[in-house]
């Protein structure tokens, strides 16, 4: 009883913060999604993101930005992470895992500006392929966004991925040669099954990651690109016009969309693991 106590006590802090900055904050916004401005309470926030192709085009936006920079991400931090669990244990190896530690902190208003002066409008790289005769590469666009977010996304999945890669035994893949099996067949019957949850779970998290993005996009833009978390600081901050209601809505979306998401990785993972006991 006193050891419960005792937990308890230690613990607190934690609930009290994750109530405070968790729980309230998000309670304050789907309360205030169901406030209309000047017009009392209702669903007309949701009915109005529903109708304008504005804010339509800025959810087709954030969820087609978020999948293939996820996507992409998670396909080159696989064979970085793998490449990685080979180079180990070498200096090399662990120098470059530790410069993927670092990078992975690069976002933000840094991760905007150093595009810009590589790949903006007038950035060097962009001189030189004009210099040699090559198109431009216009980071100012959807491909380029996509680009920007991938960038930030690989380290990330670097990290989450590489220790799966420590569960795979080389005694595994000797076996599986010496009973016949070629390369391709221990990937897709071994290695594959072994690392399929990391794999589903590192890419809800770079999606959630992506789709959550602002700092980055909004110092590479100023704002004028139509994604959710540029509409609702637009919103908030009054750029446009202030309606902290509708933002909230937005933001109740956001939440929905990745309660859905994580749903739909649990049950993913529930019938990976009922079909691996079978």
């Amino acid at each position: 009883m006193k050891t419960q106590s005792a937990v308890w006590l230690v613990c607190a802090p934690f609930i009290v913060l994750f109530l405070l900055f968790q729980l309230l904050p998000l309670g304050w916004i789907i309360i205030n999604s169901f406030q209309i401005e000047d017009e009392g309470w209702g669903l007309g926030n949701f009915i109005e993101i529903a109708q304008s192709p504005f804010y339509r085009q800025a959810i087709a936006y954030s969820l087609e930005i978020s999948w293939w920079s996820s996507l992409f991400g998670l396909v080159i931090a696989f064979v970085g992470s793998y490449s990685l669990s080979a180079l180990q244990p070498s200096r090399v190896g662990r120098f470059i895992l530790s410069f993927n530690s670092m990078t992975s902190n690069f976002s933000g208003i840094p991760l905007a500006f150093a595009f810009i002066i590589l790949v903006g409008t007038n950035g060097t790289v962009n001189l030189l392929l004009r210099e040699y005769g090559f198109s431009a590469v216009n980071i100012y666009s959807k491909s380029g966004v996509i680009l920007i977010y991938t960038y930030f996304q690989i380290p990330l999945a670097v990290l989450l991925l590489y220790p799966a890669f420590e569960a795979l035994r080389q005694e595994w893949r000797e076996a599986a040669m010496l009973l016949g099996a070629g390369r391709l067949t221990y990937w897709l019957k071994i290695a594959l099954p072994v690392l399929m949850p990391s794999i589903l779970g590192t890419f809800v998290i770079l999606f959630a990651n992506a789709i959550g993005a602002y700092a980055t996009l909004y110092a590479l833009t100023n704002g004028n690109f139509n994604i959710i978390p540029i509409r609702i600081g637009a919103l908030v901050s009054g750029d446009i016009f202030l309606n902290p209601y509708l933002a909230s809505a937005l933001s109740v979306f956001l939440v929905l969309l990745m309660l859905l998401i994580t749903v739909i990785h649990r049950t993913l993972l529930k019938k990976y693991h009922l079909q691996e006991a079978q």
